[in-house]
């Protein structure tokens, strides 16, 4: 079975819930005392796909007002929002879509879903955003484990197959050595 590094970069204001996501994807427990990111953090998670094992090598952002390093490498983005930040959410697409490759697969969660009691942005809002941009939109409670599962089996769906792009292959390329010329002695 053909494995696949499918490389995801976790973006978002402090707070949303993006490493108890990871934590719930990953470990499958919730901690409501995590302690929050500084810098980044790096998880790993292989799932079968159809016919393939699939990798999810993860970072974590900190939630940073700047796109991380790790958004040259990634073939997935996976953002996080609530209200008070899904204005940001839409300057964090643009920068993506300016600095990202052009493959890239945005995935936004609407995380904390179980809180709908304090609920400020409606479903069909961001699902029409996320509509709009082209990019996967699910609910989730990292908390009730609810949609955690799902989010990551859809980025997987719509990361492009290795069949889509045959130059490359997913496989990267061999180096060949050149042959050298004889070395010449000058006298």
């Amino acid at each position: 079975m053909a494995l696949r590094e499918l490389k995801v970069c976790l973006l978002g204001d402090t707070g949303v819930g993006k490493s108890s996501i990871v934590w719930r994807f990953v470990e499958d427990s919730f901690d409501p005392n995590i302690n929050p990111t500084i810098g980044a953090s790096f998880m790993t998670k292989t799932v079968q796909y159809q016919n393939e094992l699939h990798k999810f090598l993860i970072w974590d952002t900190a939630g940073q007002e700047r796109l991380p390093s790790c958004i040259a490498q990634a073939s997935s983005y996976s953002l996080f929002t609530l209200q008070e930040t899904f204005s940001t959410l839409k300057n964090w697409v643009r920068e993506l879509r300016q600095h990202g490759p052009p493959s890239i697969v945005v995935a936004i969660a609407g995380n904390k879903c179980d809180l709908t009691d304090v609920r400020e942005v409606m479903e069909r809002d961001a699902k029409d955003y996320a509509d709009s941009i082209h990019a996967i939109f699910v609910e989730t409670s990292a908390k009730n484990a609810i949609n955690i599962n799902e989010l990551f089996i859809e980025i997987s769906r719509r990361i492009p197959s290795t069949d889509a792009n045959p130059a490359t292959g997913g496989k990267g390329f061999k180096l060949r050595r050149q042959p050298s010329e004889p070395k010449r002695s000058c006298c």
